[in-house]
């Protein structure tokens, strides 16, 4: 992956602010990256253009050789789900469907005829196979997060986007959860993209981003 003089500016106002200044670099096969500064930096502004979920207003990404900006929004959409996973702050579980149901979706908007018995191996690899006919209400946030985390490797992504993964979860919950996607994350040699405000679980990546103000002043 490639970022190539991406910046963001949105109105306000009169005013435009400047979200992000021409960050420009490059994320190798196999690599974990870490996205740190301060909060309002523009961590998660970043992971949004990065992995297509929002438009820069300058400049453009490189994924799997594909210029993203150059597609359309269904386009964009359609790379996503061959090539990503995520995993947010706020787990992004649909609450009407089971554990199982959710780790599900992605595979059955791939047509997969196999989805259940994979999503069942996703779930028994994040300790939850007893857990998979539960509904999101009925899990615990670490549960919530672990079925997150089933749905997002379910896909074998090539790349893996994780915007403060533990920031809805007390540190002990939150420790076990990290551990969890790195152990994925290595079994799968899967990229990882990582927003975090948290300088220890920034540390176990290797390589840091450091943002200040929208520019990257470290990485």
């Amino acid at each position: 992956m490639q970022a190539i003089s991406l910046g963001k500016q949105v109105s306000s106002g009169e005013k435009r602010l400047n979200i992000l200044h021409e960050a420009s670099f490059t994320v190798h096969e196999g690599e974990s990256l870490a996205i740190v500064g301060a909060s309002g930096s523009g961590k998660s502004t970043l992971l949004g253009l990065l992995a297509g979920l929002d438009v820069p207003s300058q400049g453009t990404v490189m994924l799997n050789g594909v210029d993203l900006f150059l597609l359309d929004e269904d386009g964009r959409a359609r790379l996503r789900g061959e090539l990503a996973g995520f995993v947010f702050q706020s787990f992004q579980l649909l609450p009407a469907l089971s554990a199982l149901e959710n780790v599900m979706l992605p595979l059955e908007l791939q047509g997969a005829a196999d989805a259940k018995p994979r999503a069942m191996k996703s779930l028994r690899d994040v300790g939850l196979a007893d857990r998979s006919h539960h509904l999101p209400k009925h899990l615990s946030g670490g549960e919530q997060q672990r079925v997150a985390l089933a749905r997002a490797f379910v896909v074998k992504p090539k790349i893996l986007f994780a915007d403060e993964p533990t920031g809805n979860l007390d540190a002990e919950t939150g420790s076990q959860v990290i551990d969890l996607m790195f152990e994925l994350n290595r079994a799968q040699r899967t990229t990882l993209l990582l927003v975090t405000h948290d300088e220890a679980l920034a540390g176990r990546c290797g390589r840091q981003l450091r943002l200040s103000g929208g520019r990257v002043v470290q990485g």
